[in-house]
């Protein structure tokens, strides 16, 4: 049977998502554990998408096939009996044989989180990305309205990306509000290319820095060109929200 699993981790000490050679990592960690369970054979896993090394997770998935007669509701606390405590199990359905955790997604939903204060949070340095200045929120928002929509977002793709054929993606949401010293951004999307929100997040730094126009953005876009957007934003802010299935047996589109 194939299962599906919702997870929360923290990606601090991992040298990201995927396998590496002699490299901790959370899908080498959670296969492991599921190596466990099945006395040592080995068990593949497969995410909604990567993250990079520092990047957290609050609703990443993935999809992998057992073929143990464990019941379902089972699953979550024998999993999490084996995980160590900064990877957190949330849920596993089953799912039809057919399903995809990459290429079944819908929507992913994206956070990226700013300590904006002219002192640092120690306790945050993990979770967070520090600006000293203020930041202009209304401007920031002027120029999401920009992101919005369907574009070719080649402009906000790391340059050593290996991303193959259309760079052209549809966000339906990007926006930014404050919450006491914390800046928050949201961008929900239909895919991302590798670093677009972390781009996408050093370039609306600028605009909130009043070192461009929000108007700018529009011009960005249309370069199709990566020197002409911000800096990436580094991995530690950033958290990989929520995964939005259309179904268990949705077509298959890669994100």
């Amino acid at each position: 049977m194939r299962l599906l699993a919702t997870v929360s981790y923290d990606g601090t000490r991992y040298a990201g998502y995927q396998v590496q050679p002699e490299q901790m990592t959370i899908q080498s960690t959670i296969e492991k554990a599921l190596a466990q369970i099945h006395k040592g054979d080995v068990i593949k896993i497969v995410a909604s998408g990567r993250t990079d090394a520092g990047v957290h997770a609050i609703g990443q998935t993935f999809h992998f096939d057992s073929n143990l007669t464990i019941p379902i509701p089972k699953w979550k606390a024998a999993l999490n009996a084996l995980l160590p405590n900064d990877i957190l199990i949330k849920d596993v359905v089953q799912v039809a044989d057919d399903f995809h955790a990459r290429y079944d997604v819908n929507q992913k939903r994206y956070r990226y989180k700013i300590w904006n204060d002219q002192d640092a949070n120690p306790f945050q340095r993990y979770y967070c990305h520090h600006v000293d200045q203020p930041l202009d929120l209304e401007a920031i928002n002027r120029a999401c309205q920009f992101v919005k929509g369907e574009h070719d977002f080649t402009s906000f793709c790391a340059a050593n990306s290996n991303t193959k054929g259309s760079k052209v993606r549809k966000v339906f949401d990007a926006a930014c509000e404050r919450d006491g010293h914390y800046v928050i951004f949201t961008f929900t999307g239909n895919g991302f290319l590798y670093n677009m929100v972390r781009i996408l997040v050093g370039t609306l730094i600028e605009v909130g820095l009043g070192q461009m126009p929000p108007e700018q953005l529009k011009r960005i876009l249309a370069s199709h060109d990566r020197t002409k957007a911000g800096k990436t934003a580094p991995a530690q802010g950033l958290y990989l929200d929520k995964v939005i299935y259309r179904s268990v047996t949705g077509s298959k589109t890669p994100t």
